[in-house]
């Protein structure tokens, strides 16, 4: 057996491998091998290491050095400097947004030493297509001991006490559910795991089932033990192939070695798995409407009771959790309730995944805390806003949360806070804005894709939904009229109060906590004809600053309509009825002469 070296671990997560990781991979073992280091220096491949926009990522070990923007001809200068002669490649090291300092390992960048891992204990650290991998991290042991040495009983008590919440965007008791679907009376029982993750940036979910795929089957097969079922369910959307590919490859693993199947462990208990691709339908997300789309129907909520612990896929009692969800379980079945229940919040125990987009200097994966405050997680975490412009307002739970600016920024994140601020914790969406954001067309972001997803079974949500981003798309095209505010209200109201499931009933939030949070940018859009952030260009207008203008006519030439008249040397001007807001002029203009108005 060889003793390695080196370890060079490469991040493989699907926003990696979108930059081109494979391409820098492929580099750097080709230049080990003409190096002869090969027998030295083991490269692998490892889930999301959670800084998404450095990708490619390097990280050699044991020094734990963090490379970032890997190109292949930078792989390349690696092995030869740092691999071959033990020299650190400065240039690729990472900077620190806030202080500006390189920094060279790993365990040294604020945006990893401030964060508590146990849902993403694994991602980024092992090869998710090595069983052996995970085994060696306490893998399946969990599992072991639950089904040699404790009663379905004890189980659901440990989950219960621990209170671990479900991390889907409701927040309810895991082992109260759990607890429902065991004292269902039925022969057969299921358990499902839910990845239908649909929210704008959010990718919390897709990490866990690409970096590693086991914590979640382990925690299924747990699942099926304390609520007597026998057959498991992942349901994830086709907009995810890696995390298809890598969750199938860990289920034939575990089979293989008697993780699954029959007989696990020699204790008599049977349970297997199998994956549902969904076609990437949002509703779906909604766990009654996830449940019609395994059984082959159309993908539609349905009203409850009865609830899925009674009745579920295919009539009978179903378990249904998140990834993140199922993520938690082996960590509080190993180290045990009181030691989960410690991390967190009175009310809100444990960590939270966040997926962080948007203005933000280190945008990515992270797992941090419950009760951490919004200032902690924008500044201290994720390094604050680019270009030290300032923070406006943040977008949590997704296009189902709500908006919070600046006077929430020592808002405790956890599930009650949120929901009195007017927000909501969700599945962990959270996207940053910066002053440049226009809160109008950011509710008309959302509000367009939630028109767009619902499923159309129930009025309010179908119509509803198109009525208000009718007015929105009105709004932000100047056409705005007196009386917007008021019946955006009331349309949202209704579709808050009559929609049939969580997704419509929610879909109105973004523009009621904007409109809450920046109404004057409303009545601006609407009664001025103005944008104050500059972003809904049917509301532009550029004028040329005449203290600033040199007459070089470089923004004539670069008008597209010809709106822009004038004689070199003189003053120019804009001929406003000509002008289609495009903004060339204003990007193109090297003396800053020309401003938006």
């Amino acid at each position: 057996m060889n003793l390695f070296r080196s370890h060079v671990l490469v991040c493989a997560g699907a926003g990696c491998v979108s930059s081109g990781c494979l391409s820098t991979e492929a580099a750097l073992i080709d230049e080990i091998a003409q190096l002869g280091l090969d027998r030295e220096i083991k490269v692998i491949e490892t889930g999301c290491i959670g800084t998404c926009d450095l990708g490619p990522v390097l990280v050699v070990y044991p020094e734990g050095i963090f490379y970032r923007n890997v190109t292949p001809t930078d792989a390349k200068e690696i092995a030869h400097e740092h691999l071959l002669k033990g020299r650190i490649v400065q240039r690729l090291l990472y900077r620190d947004p806030l202080t500006s300092q390189i920094v060279q390992t790993y365990g040294e960048m604020e945006f990893f030493n401030r964060q508590l891992r146990v849902a993403l204990r694994n991602t980024g650290v092992i090869n998710p297509e090595a069983i052996e991998e995970y085994i060696a991290r306490d893998g399946y042991e969990a599992l072991a001991r639950v089904l040699t040495a404790w009663s379905r009983e004890e189980v659901i008590a440990t989950i219960k006490a621990s209170e671990l919440r479900g991390r889907g965007g409701a927040g309810f008791p895991t082992g109260l559910k759990w607890q429902f679907t065991a004292q269902a009376h039925s022969p057969v029982k299921y358990v499902v795991c839910n990845a239908d993750e649909g929210d704008p940036g959010a990718f919390m979910d897709r990490s866990i089932l690409e970096g590693d795929p086991h914590t979640v089957i382990e925690a299924m097969a747990i699942a099926g033990y304390a609520v007597g079922a026998s057959q498991g369910y992942v349901y994830v959307r086709a907009e995810y192939p890696l995390a298809v590919k890598r969750l199938q490859h860990a289920i034939n693993q575990a089979r293989d070695y008697g993780f699954i199947g029959d007989n696990i462990f020699g204790t008599g208990f049977r349970f297997d798995l199998e994956i549902r691709v969904g076609a990437g339908a949002f509703v779906c997300g909604e766990e009654t409407a996830l449940i019609a789309s395994i059984e082959g129907k159309r993908g539609e909520p349905r009203p409850r009771p009865p609830y899925p612990a009674t009745k579920g896929l295919w009539g009978q009692p179903t378990l249904i959790n998140n990834v993140e969800t199922f993520a938690n379980i082996c960590p509080i079945i190993l180290h045990g309730a009181q030691w989960y229940a410690r991390i967190g919040t009175e009310k809100s125990k444990g960590t939270k995944v966040f997926a962080v987009a948007g203005n933000i200097n280190n945008t990515g994966l992270v797992e941090v805390p419950m009760g951490i405050t919004l200032r902690q997680l924008v500044f201290d975490v994720c390094g604050g806003i680019p270009g030290g412009k300032e923070f406006k307002a943040a977008q949590t739970g997704g296009p189902s949360g709500g908006c919070l600016t600046k006077e929430h920024l020592e808002i405790s994140m956890e599930y009650e806070s949120l929901l009195q601020a007017g927000s909501m914790m969700g599945s962990g969406g959270l996207i940053v804005m910066d002053e440049d954001a226009c809160m109008v067309d950011m509710a008309r972001f959302f509000l367009d894709f939630t028109r767009d997803e619902s499923c159309g079974k129930c009025t309010p949500c179908r119509i509803g939904t198109k009525r208000m981003l009718e007015i929105l798309d009105r709004i932000t095209a100047g056409e705005g009229r007196e009386g917007d505010i008021d019946a955006l209200l009331v349309l949202a109201e209704n579709i808050k109060s009559t929609s049939l499931c969580g997704l419509g009933q929610s879909a109105p939030n973004p523009v009621l906590s904007m409109l809450k949070q920046f109404r004057a940018e409303y009545e601006a859009h609407i009664y001025a004809q103005r944008c104050p952030a500059g972003v809904c260009q049917a509301l532009l207008n550029f004028n040329i600053v005449p203290e600033k203008c040199r007459g070089c006519g470089l923004c004539a030439r670069v008008c597209p309509t010809a709106a822009i008249k004038g004689k070199p040397k003189e003053l120019y001007r804009i001929e406003r009825q000509k002008c289609v807001k495009c903004g060339v002029c204003l990007e193109k203009c090297p003396f800053g002469a020309i401003v938006r108005a």
